[in-house]
């Protein structure tokens, strides 16, 4: 008896630590589509859902799911987007480190960090990733297909791309003053190359 009564607290707390970890994501759903399978008498409609998950402090990750309902389809594409979540650093916690590009078939996508008050200028599924991210200011642009499926793997692409500071100071055998401080010479000099300062 009470072996039932401390497995049945096991359990509820096993639950409370999963409803908590679930409250400290967002999801975004980005796309649904409603998908026809043809079978013998007609055909058979169901529906695939594109969602988008993260914490808002760097962890991000996207999943597809497909069902017959709109709510199942939903909830299987969110439990797939929290079994793959990427890490991504970010700067001052609110923008990227550099500029990346990123591409997945036909999906181009281009995006920059920005200085603070920029906002989140991105289209769409885009924008998605990086509101579950937690980016505050970032400049992107798509220039391949619109294809929201195409478009998230592009975006994911680009931030699997990105690395800090310490990352770079750690695999080169530096100090991160050191990598900042060359970083923001040859910030200067392209600078200067560009209006002509110094010629």
């Amino acid at each position: 008896m009470a072996r039932d009564e401390e497995h049945g607290r096991g359990r509820r707390r096993e639950r409370g630590d999963r409803e908590e970890r679930d409250n400290e994501f967002v999801d975004k759903l980005v796309h649904i589509n409603r998908v026809a399978k043809v079978v013998k008498g007609g055909r058979r409609f169901g529906f695939a859902a594109l969602v988008v998950v993260g914490d808002q402090r760097g962890r991000v990750g996207f999943g597809h799911g497909k069902a017959r309902e709109v709510p199942e389809a939903i909830r299987k594409a969110t439990d797939a987007a929290k079994r793959a979540l990427i890490r991504v650093p970010l700067k001052d916690g609110r923008t990227l480190h550099h500029d990346t590009r990123g591409h997945h078939g036909a999906g181009k996508v281009i995006v920059r960090p920005a200085p603070a008050g920029t906002g989140i200028i991105a289209g769409g599924p885009m924008r998605a990733v990086f509101e579950a991210l937690g980016v505050g200011d970032v400049v992107s642009k798509s220039t391949g297909t619109s294809n929201p499926y195409n478009m998230v793997r592009a975006t994911f692409d680009a931030l699997t791309r990105q690395q800090s500071p310490r990352l770079i100071a750690q695999r080169r055998g530096r100090s991160v003053a050191e990598i900042i401080s060359r970083r923001d010479g040859n910030r200067n000099d392209q600078a200067s190359s560009e209006t002509g300062v110094g010629s």
